[in-house]
């Protein structure tokens, strides 16, 4: 096999990386999250919700009252692989989901959110 066989290989290996919202539907309020494997990631959080051991209590708390139903997940955007096979794309994904968190600022009454802390 040649390297751009390889390469192609990979590509279709590697699992769908990127930025996710959970929305509650009646209050409009969203939770948003990345993943190095989106469908995984967006399994567990409903595997969580429908177990009623989400670690974020305010998202739990309306699941359980609207139910499954009330809720949309969904992917916002796709991080694309590169073509080097070695890439770590953990930082790659926390600046697209900070650009997602700073676009629609998903605290408080409009989300489920926690702001980070500024400075250290």
């Amino acid at each position: 096999m040649n390297k751009k066989e390889l390469i192609k290989q990979y590509k279709q290996a590697v699992q769908p990386m990127g930025v996710y919202q959970i929305k509650n539907l009646s209050s409009g309020r969203i939770f948003i999250g990345s993943a190095q494997d989106l469908r995984g990631r967006l399994n567990s959080n409903r595997f969580q919700l429908k177990n009623g051991s989400h670690f974020n209590k305010d998202l739990q708390k309306d699941f359980d009252e609207i139910g499954e139903d009330g809720f949309l997940f969904e992917v916002l955007d796709y991080l694309k692989p590169k073509e080097e096979m070695a890439v770590d794309y953990k930082e790659e994904l926390k600046v697209l989901e900070e650009m997602w968190l700073d676009k629609l600022e998903p605290y408080e009454e409009k989300g489920y959110n926690t702001r980070k802390k500024q400075g250290g």
